[in-house]
């Protein structure tokens, strides 16, 4: 007999759809931070590593071809990665993560010659306590953000560029400046990173598909962590002089 939910005396039976979709939500979430906070310690190890050992030192900073090599591996797995995503198994996406976490470790090496340790760690806990309350509103926030990550992207070009242009002016203000719109800017796409990985992991429910959503999540997140911790440390850093 079906039920008859035309009659008020008849109960209809509970709907979990929404509570499907918000434990995958949250599960998706939770590997998304703990692999975030995984690629941080590689990375850190890495850099601290490599600060300690003289002759790492020499051989990635001190010969153009290795020093360039390891750029543009960074820069081609920050491309490869995502776009190859559907076509990798989920531990490879995973363990490519982990591979560039620490190329970017060794490329943050140098931080620790040109910053005290002290200046470091709080600049550290700053960027920590930014990009948690950060996160935590892109978590919980019922605006939509898009159109402020649309602005937020068309930003990041613009601060590239100027990047690039202040190599060759070497202006001390500008690279204030630069540093200053950096932070606003990797800021706001924490936020909307944040809400963007959570609205993935509500759309999809399978699961070889969220494990990979998962690893990709965490590598933005922890870009815009190392990203806003940099210029953060530019900016009240000073230097070991």
């Amino acid at each position: 007999m079906y039920p008859d939910y035309n009659n008020p005396q008849q109960t209809p039976p509970p709907y979990y759809g929404g509570a499907a979709v918000a434990r995958q939500t949250n599960a998706v979430m939770k590997r998304v931070y703990v692999r975030m906070f995984i690629g941080l310690l590689v990375s850190a190890f890495c850099a601290l590593g490599v600060a300690s050992s003289p002759a790492m030192l020499s051989i990635i900073f001190g010969n153009q071809i290795v020093f360039w090599g390891l750029i543009i591996a960074m820069f081609a797995m920050a491309i490869l990665i995502p776009v190859r995503m559907l076509k990798m198994s989920s531990g490879t996406v995973l363990a490519l993560f982990l591979v560039y976490s620490a190329l970017m470790g060794t490329f943050l090496s140098s931080i620790f010659l040109a910053y005290k340790m002290s200046a470091i760690v709080a600049t550290f806990f700053i960027t920590a306590g930014t990009f948690g309350a950060m996160s935590v509103y892109g978590y919980f926030t019922k605006t939509d953000l898009t159109k402020m990550g649309s602005f937020l992207m068309m930003a990041l070009f613009g601060l590239i560029i100027a990047m690039l242009v202040n190599i060759f002016l070497k202006s001390g203000t500008m690279s204030y400046v630069i540093s200053i719109v950096g932070v606003l800017i990797f800021t706001g796409l924490t936020a909307w990173d944040t809400q963007q990985v959570k609205q993935l992991a509500a759309a999809n429910l399978d699961p070889a598909l969220a494990d990979k959503l998962a690893t990709m999540g965490a590598m933005n997140l922890y870009l815009d962590f190392i990203n806003l911790f940099l210029f953060i440390l530019r900016i009240f850093g000073g230097n070991r002089d």
